[in-house]
């Protein structure tokens, strides 16, 4: 394993993970108000592609620090 290439990976998931959740919150409360349930469409917002993209590539660069 590569070690120097796994925490890359480590560290991008975390980030994704976290700027994710953060982002979710925020597009929940600027279109939904309180007692309002959120819709399961807050995951297809285009607002979290980037989260998305930094997952992928965290997950990618996982594998790939596996199969050295």
């Amino acid at each position: 394993m590569e070690w120097a290439l796994g925490f890359v990976s480590i560290i991008l998931l975390v980030v994704g993970l976290v700027g994710q959740a953060f982002e979710m919150r925020k597009i929940r409360l600027t279109t939904y108000k309180d007692e309002d349930l959120g819709s399961t469409n807050i995951f297809m917002n285009k607002k979290n592609l980037k989260w998305y993209a930094i997952l992928g590539v965290g997950i990618v660069l996982w594998y790939a620090s596996e199969r050295m």
